[in-house]
């Protein structure tokens, strides 16, 4: 007789992850000051604006080439390998920063993105989103922004500035961040 395992709860996962989850060079996917090193950051914000200061904040992405990147080493950076993947706790502002390199497009018609799951206090599960670079063609193309709302899509594009990208993570509100449903999730 075969018994089914029900999938269980997720659990808020508190202010503790601060202590737990953070490692050496998690947030640098490469060294700040590589010659193609940007900057993703933002700042993460809960329903009434208000920072969270002890939210984090992961990113997958592809390489500058496109190609998705199945390195090993994301928790042990040897300060050269690439691996496409970080994480970041905010601070007491709430604020997140990565060193990383712009990513490409991982098909033709699709807009270059980074995907990012938020963790904080509160949350029973963790969110899911992207953020997509700004000022690139293929965003009127791209096949997932085309299934948002045309007036939430701009929650989902990182604007410039003079080190990289800016993505505030908005968890509700009037501009709360679309965020991602995957099946059994």
């Amino acid at each position: 007789m075969s018994t089914r395992l029900t999938p269980t709860p997720g659990q808020t996962i508190g202010p503790f992850f601060h202590d737990a989850l953070p490692f050496r060079g998690d947030s640098e996917l490469v060294p700040a000051g590589s010659i193609d090193a940007i900057r993703l950051h933002g700042t993460v914000l809960d329903g009434a604006g208000e920072p969270i200061p002890d939210a984090m904040i992961e990113i997958w992405q592809a390489g500058p080439d496109g190609r998705i990147v199945q390195e090993p080493g994301s928790l042990h950076r040897d300060g050269w390998t690439f691996t496409g993947w970080g994480r970041a706790a905010t601070d007491d502002a709430g604020h997140y920063c990565f060193s990383t390199l712009t990513p490409g497009a991982t098909d033709s018609g699709h807009a270059p993105f980074f995907a990012l799951t938020v963790f904080a206090r509160g949350l029973l599960n963790r969110l899911f989103t992207r953020a997509y670079l700004p000022d690139d063609g293929a965003l009127a193309e791209d096949p997932f922004l085309l299934s948002v709302n045309p007036g939430r899509r701009e929650t989902l594009v990182a604007v410039p500035d003079r080190t990289g990208f800016v993505f505030d993570v908005h968890l509700q509100g009037d501009r709360e961040t679309v965020f991602l449903a995957y099946p059994g999730h």
